[in-house]
């Protein structure tokens, strides 16, 4: 017998199908500025609209980019058969990046390896990375599928995301305006977020649990449902804040609370004259991280290393506007606190 693809664990019948389940989950995405290319090689997006670049009038524009998956969380998802949330993780991780620049998120692209063809788990998961799209506003312009029957397990898959964006050079948000007496705000996380899962993994699997397991202190929910909760996108609250204010003058920093926590991602964007003093008593620890503290015997300081106990987002302001910074992005339901404050230092997070 002739030896086929099929033979080999890839049914291009099947891959076929599951092509035909994307464009819609694409065009729901677009943008007046996308133009439609189905079946091409690349995405096409326009760098004029309405006779201005983009929707303002940028006159010195830079391009950001970045790169991210989702990382373990993804066993969580392959175990458990819920594959529809953490395509909004994968847009999450790399759209929150990109938001610290200050930028405008403009497109996105994916890219999914899988073990075995399904095309309904496939849509699933298209299905949550459009979510991502439409929550952060940036166009879906493509992606690829790969089907590696030899390097992944049959229900085994991987993420990779790509996101682009762009920034005026004036508005560029890159810490160098941070200095004494600005203010650190946090802004709540949805729990988990991306980060942390190996650990997460085995303190579940050393207790014994199962993810339809409901532990007491989490409000009736499973473990599934805590843990699979997806990462918070914060397009719509930058951009608020950029909208009513003078960008530059009142938001000094952005970081992304990624792995690391706290300490480490805000330490990224630190001028070395000064330190960020937090005060980890300031905001109320998600429930989640008080379970896996308590069920895994987890240090303090190591939780506060490995994940971002309930601070999604920090922004450091103007003391000025703090308070009606603060104000607003409660208005549209973000829990947002001061949670520290910029002193004079080395260029390191402290907790006081």
């Amino acid at each position: 017998m002739p030896a086929t693809y099929k033979d080999a664990g890839v049914d291009l019948d099947v891959y076929a199908e599951s092509m035909s389940r994307l464009p819609k989950l694409m065009h729901r995405t677009f943008s007046p500025r996308v133009i439609p290319s189905d079946g091409g090689f690349a995405g096409l997006f326009r760098l004029d609209f309405a006779g201005k670049l983009f929707a303002r009038n940028y006159q010195e524009p830079i391009l950001v980019s970045g790169t991210d998956g989702v990382g373990t969380k993804l066993k969580i998802a392959q175990v458990t058969g819920r594959h529809s949330t953490v395509g909004i993780d994968l847009v999450a991780m790399c759209v929150n990046d990109l938001l610290c620049t200050g930028g405008e998120p403009l497109f996105f692209l994916d890219y999914v390896a899988m073990g075995k063809d399904d095309p309904a788990r496939l849509e699933q998961i298209v299905q949550g990375i459009s979510d991502g799209c439409i929550a952060g506003d940036l166009a879906l312009l493509g992606g690829e599928t790969a089907i590696m029957p030899d390097l992944y397990g049959d229900e085994d898959y991987d993420l990779a995301g790509f996101a682009v964006g762009v920034v005026e050079r004036k508005r560029l948000i890159d810490g160098k305006m941070i200095s004494e007496g600005d203010v650190v705000l946090g802004l709540q996380s949805t729990g988990l977020h991306s980060n942390g899962y190996s650990l997460v993994r085995k303190i579940i699997a050393d207790a014994g649990l199962t993810w339809e397991d409901t532990p007491e202190g989490l409000d009736g929910k499973t473990l599934a449902d805590v843990c699979l909760q997806p990462t918070q996108i914060y397009s719509d609250v930058i951009r608020s804040v950029q909208g009513h204010y003078r960008i530059k003058q009142v938001i000094h920093g952005l970081a992304h609370i990624t792995g690391g926590g706290i300490e480490e991602n805000l330490d990224r964007i630190l001028p070395a004259n000064v330190d960020a003093a937090i005060d980890g008593q300031s905001w109320d620890v998600p429930p989640v991280f008080q379970f896996l503290q308590t069920t895994g015997s987890v240090e303090t300081s190591e939780m506060r290393r490995v994940f971002n106990m309930g601070i999604g987002m920090a922004m450091v302001v103007s003391d000025f506007y703090a308070a009606s910074i603060q104000a607003q992005i409660n208005e549209m339901g973000i829990q947002c606190v001061p949670i520290g404050k910029i002193v004079q230092g080395t260029g390191s997070v402290r907790y006081t």
